[in-house]
């Protein structure tokens, strides 16, 4: 790209000041990221009031082919293409339940609102479902169904690059008592969700490989003539997404377990985290002593509980002193 002598005005005085290369740097980020107009055009007006004309004219040259104006929306449209394809790769079983022209909509109000503040697009989704969730109509009528479906998939990303340390083995395990402080693996993720949508997300994934790679708009419109997302009744439903050698599964889980392990991954002491997951339970306490010896036996063996990290464990203790 051959940028212009870029240079600004000030105020109080006509001669024109050359811009610093920071400040070069921050106009053309500020131009590139503006949402496009319809027909994936550059917008005509920056978001300052003045002519997109006049703004590409004083960050980049034209050339023998192309207006700088011209020269600047590629820029523009490229960014959008990327950012837009990288979050319908990572919330496909979301654009299909949406619809694919719904979902740009949404994905640029999204991005509109949230633009990217991170080097890696891996966290481009990051506040996706907290957006949807207070943006319901965005997704369509069946917007509450949305909201679980892009939590799970949320949760996919984050359980599948999220730490791992070293799980406790069965000898630590079986020296637990009461006081004891736990933590999750970093990579276990819990979801208390609306719908039982886990099986859902499961299969528009499996559907989503199956479809050919054409250009984004083209791969939306084919996406929504394929998929027929069968009626889901709501009920009350408790998840763990989880990772095992490289692959993200879900565990539905009981209430109850559910409860546990949200609050062993709160900070809680493993008495404090049972009596808040057994309460109002109506379960003798015989049947209760068996379904934790059953939730831990299977937590094991997942290598979900570990040892709380050194500022962890100095947290819990500081909330717990008055």
């Amino acid at each position: 790209m051959n940028a212009v002598n870029a240079q600004q005005t000030s105020p109080q005085t006509t001669n024109p000041q050359p811009m610093s290369l920071a400040q070069l740097q921050r106009a053309m980020a500020a131009a590139i990221v503006q949402p496009l107009a319809a027909g994936y055009a550059m917008r005509a007006t920056a978001p300052d009031g003045r002519p997109m004309k006049d703004v590409a004219a004083s960050l980049i040259a034209p050339n023998s082919r192309l207006t700088a104006f011209e020269r600047l929306e590629i820029y523009n449209r490229q960014y959008w293409f990327r950012v837009l394809d990288a979050l319908a790769e990572d919330f496909p079983a979301l654009r299909a339940i949406a619809g694919g022209r719904r979902f740009e909509a949404l994905a640029v109000a999204y991005l509109t609102a949230h633009p990217s503040r991170s080097f890696t697009l891996r966290n481009l989704g990051a506040r996706l479902p907290e957006w949807l969730a207070a943006h319901p109509e965005a997704a369509g009528p069946r917007c509450r169904l949305a909201v679980d479906v892009a939590r799970i998939e949320w949760a996919f990303v984050e359980a599948f690059d999220a730490a791992q340390r070293a799980p406790l083995d069965a000898e630590e395990i079986a020296a637990l008592d009461g006081d004891s402080r736990l933590a999750l693996q970093p990579h276990v993720q819990l979801l208390a969700l609306n719908y039982p949508a886990d099986d859902l997300v499961v299969e528009l994934h499996r559907r989503e490989k199956h479809l050919p790679g054409e250009a984004s708009v083209e791969r939306e419109e084919n996406a929504e003539k394929q998929t027929r997302i069968p009626r889901l009744r709501p009920r009350a439903t408790w998840l763990a997404a989880h990772r095992v050698d490289l692959t993200v599964y879900y565990r539905r889980l009981e209430r109850e377990e559910f409860l546990v392990l949200d609050a062993l991954g709160a900070g809680k002491r493993l008495g404090e985290a049972i009596a808040a997951g057994f309460a109002g339970s109506h379960l003798a306490p015989q049947r209760q002593a068996e379904r934790l010896r059953a939730w831990f036996a299977a937590w094991a063996e997942l290598g979900w509980i570990c040892a709380p990290a050194a500022g962890q464990e100095r947290e819990a203790l500081r909330q717990a002193t008055p």
